[in-house]
């Protein structure tokens, strides 16, 4: 495939974070800059309002898609004949109806705006429920993981296998750096996700990343936590390769009891006990 031939980022490609996907080739996840689009000149106030439109009117139609990437803010300002505050201001807005995604050093992306709106709803609903929040969620993921590792273990493919060894990777070189480290992580899991190829299954998790971030970031700050939940991805990993579908339900148990474990100790504080290296 030509660099003229690149095409556009699938809504499960926009997923992944910089950091996983920096290694990958750039013509397997840069869609094309330009589109076919035809924009309305904006000569009205309130400008940044009529862009939203316009722009929410293409995605209603079809004209643009989930993973489509909307022009350079330059690009966009010449088309509608505004300033490029107001294209700011614009795909701020889009952003905050989940109708875009800006990814630093790649561009803004349309996403998928259903998978948005109830990952909005499920932030509120733990928001509004704390501190039982936790708790609930602990609960879901230990419902739904361990059964969509055995899935994965029987559908993954190579891409999304890449995906969770690259994130693994990327985690052993975080260090101390809770960003890089807590990105990774959610792709390990959102790429395990799409290996058991049920796009429901894929959706519903990544409604939840918020709160999966919140979480991670908690279990960071605890000592040890990070290695040990290093200990516990490269067991699933390893038992995904191995196309073992009980193997890959038990390392994740054994995981999210880690996880349920951490996220209740106080940061600063290690937790009680420590998974032995196999």
């Amino acid at each position: 495939m030509s660099s003229t031939e690149q095409r556009a980022l699938t809504p499960v490609e926009m997923r992944y974070s910089s950091q996983t996907m920096a290694g990958t080739p750039a013509g397997f996840v840069t869609p094309p800059a330009e589109g076919n689009v035809v924009y309305k000149l904006v000569r009205t106030s309130r400008l940044y309002e009529q862009i939203v439109q316009q722009i929410e009117d293409s995605i209603v139609k079809g004209d643009l898609k989930a993973g489509d990437q909307l022009p350079a803010e330059r690009d966009l300002a010449q088309r509608f004949g505004v300033s490029r505050t107001a294209v700011r201001e614009a795909v701020k807005a889009l952003r905050e109806k989940g109708l875009v995604e800006a990814y630093s050093g790649r561009g803004t992306f349309i996403t998928d705006g259903t998978t948005q709106a109830v990952r909005q709803s499920f932030d509120l609903m733990a928001k509004i429920g704390q501190p039982e929040g936790s708790t609930h969620l602990a609960e879901l993921r230990a419902i739904l993981e361990p059964e969509i590792a055995a899935m994965a273990a029987a559908h993954i493919q190579e891409p999304e296998l890449a995906t969770m060894r690259d994130a693994v990777a990327a985690m052993d070189r975080a260090g101390k750096n809770p960003e890089t480290y807590i990105e990774a992580d959610l792709d390990f899991h959102l790429a395990l996700a799409e290996g058991a190829a049920n796009p429901l299954i894929l959706s519903l998790l990544d409604s939840i990343v918020g709160l999966l971030r919140q979480q991670r970031l908690r279990i960071f700050r605890v000592p040890g936590g990070p290695e040990r939940g290093q200990i516990y991805h490269k067991r699933i990993l390893d038992a995904i390769e191995r196309r073992d579908a009980e193997s890959a339900r038990e390392a994740m148990r054994a995981h999210l009891c880690q996880v349920r474990d951490d996220s209740q100790v106080a940061p600063g504080k290690r937790a009680p006990g420590k998974p032995s290296a196999r």
